[in-house]
């Protein structure tokens, strides 16, 4: 089986652009060695809260935060070891960091509010956690076999969702695991959710996903290609995705399938069109 490779990208959205705001997104990935030296990717991706100030900040904390906690226990551990008691644990780590940074600034917690997307996948078990919209998106390496591990979350009024800094945060993480491992994974924020998803029937658009996949497949070298990656953050920022929506964006797509085609310059500009 093929080693992990990935792409990843964030774009700021053109309405944060006309509001002189900073991009409220980010998004981490690597491939980190567990405890008997078997590869595993961490994938993580936060949406900043757009009426919180500091939100941008935010979402960088609990990217790296939690990228350094899952690294850190994988170092002693294995994946088969990850259940909801150990991403709780994370969590509330990264919310106290959050409080912490918040104190020292004299914000409040909500000032920093994210949503929080992650994903841990080793060759016998993935973990799922999840707060508030955006999705992770699997595939097993079959084409058009797209499927999505947790509906976005809706707050109760319309466009709202929850929040990692929320009071009822750990209430509302959606944590899952799997013993059969994908290979393939898209993590995304909202703001390609309508790019990416079928709202409709509440399923994975696969068209978009069998188009850019190919060339990450197609890659030769293991983890991060960043020719791909400055090619999707471009993708991202075309007028062919902003012209359908104007928030900001993160995306990362990881395969450890076979490569099936020859190798291809950059993106499929038109996946989604």
């Amino acid at each position: 089986m093929a080693v992990w490779r990935y792409v990843i990208a964030t774009s700021i959205g053109t309405s944060h652009i006309k509001q002189d705001l900073p991009c409220q997104d980010y998004a981490k990935c690597i491939v980190t060695p567990d405890k008997n030296d078997v590869p595993v990717i961490i994938a993580v991706v936060s949406d900043g809260a757009g009426s919180a100030e500091n939100s941008h900040i935010g979402s960088e904390l609990a990217c790296t935060l939690f990228v350094e906690a899952a690294a850190a226990y994988l170092s002693e551990n294995t994946t088969a070891s990850i259940d909801s008691s150990v991403a709780q644990t994370w969590l509330q780590k990264i919310r106290e960091a959050i409080q912490q940074r918040a104190e020292a600034e004299e914000k409040r917690p909500r000032d920093y509010a994210c949503t929080f997307l992650a994903a841990i996948i080793g060759t016998d078990k993935a973990a799922y956690i999840q707060i508030g919209d955006g999705a992770i998106v699997v595939s097993d390496g079959e084409e058009a076999n797209w499927g999505w591990i947790f509906w976005p979350q809706r707050g109760e009024f319309a466009n709202t969702t929850f929040f990692l800094t929320d009071d009822t945060a750990l209430e509302k993480v959606c944590f899952d695991t799997t013993d059969t491992p994908p290979l393939e994974i898209a993590l995304f924020t909202d703001g390609i959710e309508p790019l990416v998803l079928e709202y409709a029937t509440q399923t994975a658009f696969a068209p978009f996903y069998d188009k850019m996949f190919p060339p990450v497949r197609a890659a030769s070298a293991e983890g991060l290609n960043k020719d791909l990656s400055l090619s999707l953050e471009k993708y991202l920022a075309s007028p062919s995705v902003c012209d359908r929506t104007d928030d900001d964006k993160s995306l990362i797509l990881a395969t450890r399938r076979l490569p099936n085609a020859a190798p291809v310059e950059g993106l499929d500009a038109s996946a989604s069109e």
